[in-house]
């Protein structure tokens, strides 16, 4: 279905039953990506299935200034309102890892838990996040000049994502379909608005974070290991679990070991 939030059209989908779970796509997803691990997740939980702005079959608006992270962290909140939701379980992969946290640290009452997949807090060091606005930018730029095939193909290339390259030819192809339901302009505007080196560092912010929280990262994605290590050291009810031969987006290339991860430790907390 399509709800109004903001004055902005976003796709949502519920599914199951019992206590909500929001679940939020990494950067060119949409509510799909979740679809290996729907089933497992269904069984306990009522699902919020997003696609996030600019992306999927959500709306793409002109306007970047529609996009920034603050924003996208209001809508949802306006999403749970609207469904009547006081209070949900999270989870978010990569840049829904991050809106996710962003989500937690602004408003501590209405998450129970959270599992952040390759996700980090931001950057702390200014320098570091004009660099990566900059790059963002010109990204951003290029993907208006190119054009949306050859962005999905560029993005596929990228290292990070280089693990992937080992999944049956299916699992690519409905990956590589999913990216291209999107738009070259919600793209760009997502990496203007939704860039690391946009959003506020929240790194100060985890030793106050309460909120029980699951860090997941793939063993061959060393970058995010060790930044789950170090919020792992400055949360305080936070644990990181490692997935065995699993890039970054380990939830595609391990959906089972992910789910069930993910559905004992929502399984743990009642309150």
């Amino acid at each position: 279905m399509k709800l109004l939030l903001n004055g902005v059209e976003w796709y949502v989908e519920l599914t199951g039953e019992g206590p909500p779970l929001l679940l939020l796509h990494g950067f060119t997803g949409s509510g799909q990506t979740w679809q290996p691990l729907a089933p497992t997740l269904a069984e306990h939980h009522t699902l919020i299935i997003v696609d996030l702005i600019g992306h999927g079959r959500s709306d793409a608006p002109a306007d970047p200034a529609r996009y920034v992270i603050e924003q996208c962290v209001a809508d949802l909140l306006t999403l749970l309102d609207h469904l009547r939701v006081e209070r949900v379980d999270l989870c978010g992969y990569s840049m829904g890892g991050r809106i996710g946290l962003l989500l937690t640290a602004g408003a501590l009452a209405r998450v129970r838990r959270q599992i952040l997949i390759g996700a980090s807090p931001g950057l702390a060091d200014p320098a570091e996040r004009a660099a990566r606005l900059a790059s963002d930018e010109a990204l951003a730029q290029r993907i208006e000049q190119e054009g949306l095939e050859w962005f999905v193909d560029y993005w596929a290339a990228q290292p990070i994502f280089a693990s992937q390259q080992r999944l049956p030819v299916e699992v690519r192809a409905a990956q590589r379909a999913q990216r291209l339901a999107g738009s070259a302009r919600g793209y760009a505007n997502a990496l203007r608005g939704m860039s690391v080196g946009r959003q506020p560092s929240l790194w100060a912010a985890l030793p106050v974070m309460t909120t029980p929280t699951l860090l997941i990262t793939g063993a061959l994605d060393t970058k995010f290991c060790a930044i789950a290590e170090r919020i792992v050291a400055l949360m305080p009810h936070a644990r990181h679990l490692i997935v065995p031969d699993a890039g970054h987006a380990a939830q595609i290339e391990q959906p089972e070991m992910v789910g069930r991860l993910i559905s004992d430790f929502l399984a743990e907390a009642t309150d």
